[in-house]
């Protein structure tokens, strides 16, 4: 079977309710499982104490306000950094502010150890703020913690599709290779590096079936990550550090710009000479999960969504942008424009 059909095999069982081991095959599922725990015990546990990026970016900029909704695991919430401007929060919101040279509310949901399971109670509180896009980072403690891949898939692709119902946009960043991991031992490493790439393909198709957008987070975030890990690697060697969290943000801007209708038009255009190009979604899926940085986004082609190799899409590999500084957010209080804040939840969330 080849890695296409495969991927797209894994997005269907997920779909329709199979289990999905037989893609992976059950010896690879039996070593994940065994080693899986004391990989955790090597990395650590986390205490779930994060800086929270909520909050406003952009001050003085123009409204009305960009409203954000950060979803899904610690590579989401920033674990392992000190202060709030360090957190991928705090570039997302800055980032996107200052390119679209508007006023962006961010607000986070994600959380330390969150699985493809917990986005269900995450959407639904984001959804009571009314975002314009959201951003979820998932997959990785799916496979750590050896959650079947089409299990993964379905809650992700149940969160996009409401998502998407509710009119607000959608950007994932896929599982990252958990190959480049350093704690995780022989043959762990090896066999997450194969289920971590399949899972990010089909994570791909699942959710461009439900209407959103992916990027490839791959190597944690492309050939740099390899050369600097001593940088780019938190002090547990499995969590980005504040520079790897700038890198995810640069990766992920262009995309929420693009899904916002805020992108650059001349990168609106596959190009060949950059590797772009429209596909059919099992091969583009594969070649992503690949190449770093990579965007998948559905498409027509003849006016049609589908072809004989299935659902079109475009596969961009988007210029990163330049990074300033990242802002310090400020609360809805202290905003000139706090008006416009999405409403808070948590007397919602408690009941």
């Amino acid at each position: 079977m080849s890695r296409a059909a495969a991927a797209r095999r894994l997005a269907a069982a997920a779909a329709y309710g199979g289990g999905g081991l037989s893609v992976l095959g059950a010896s690879i599922y039996g070593v994940l499982r065994t080693e899986a725990n004391l990989a955790r015990r090597t990395i650590g546990t986390a205490d779930n104490r994060v800086p929270d990026a909520t909050g406003w970016y952009g001050r003085g900029r123009p409204g009305p306000a960009i409203k954000i909704a950060l979803l899904g695991d610690s590579s989401a919430a920033g674990y392992g950094v000190d202060s709030v401007e360090e957190t991928p929060g705090a570039w997302l919101g800055s980032g996107v502010s200052e390119r679209a040279a508007q006023r962006v509310h961010l607000r986070e949901f994600a959380a330390v150890g969150a699985q493809s399971s917990d986005l269900d109670d995450q959407v639904r509180r984001a959804l009571l703020t009314d975002p314009d896009v959201a951003v979820i980072l998932i997959g990785a403690n799916d496979v750590t913690h050896t959650v079947l891949p089409s299990a993964s898939v379905r809650f992700l692709s149940e969160a996009v599709r409401r998502l998407q119902e509710a009119g607000v946009r959608v950007v994932v960043g896929t599982c990252p290779d958990l190959g480049t991991v350093s704690p995780l031992p022989v043959p762990l490493r090896q066999v997450a590096r194969v289920w971590s790439r399949r899972l990010a393909a089909a994570q791909t198709i699942a959710v461009v079936e439900a209407g959103g957008r992916t990027v490839s987070l791959g190597s944690i975030l492309g050939p740099e990550f390899a050369a600097a890990p001593a940088l780019l690697f938190g002090p547990d060697r499995f969590h980005p550090s504040a520079a790897g969290y700038e890198s995810l943000a640069r990766v992920l801007v262009p995309s929420v710009l693009s899904a916002l209708g805020r992108g650059e038009a001349e990168e609106e255009t596959p190009r060949v000479g950059r590797g772009e190009a429209v596909l059919p979604i099992g091969y583009a899926a594969v070649k992503a999960s690949q190449n770093p940085g990579t965007e998948i986004d559905g498409t027509e082609v003849g006016g049609a969504k589908r072809g004989v190799g299935g659902r079109w899409v475009t596969l961009m590999r988007r210029r990163l942008l330049p990074t300033g500084e990242a802002e310090t957010p400020h609360e809805a209080g202290e905003h000139p424009d706090s008006g416009n804040a999405p409403a808070d939840d948590s007397a919602e969330a408690s009941a």
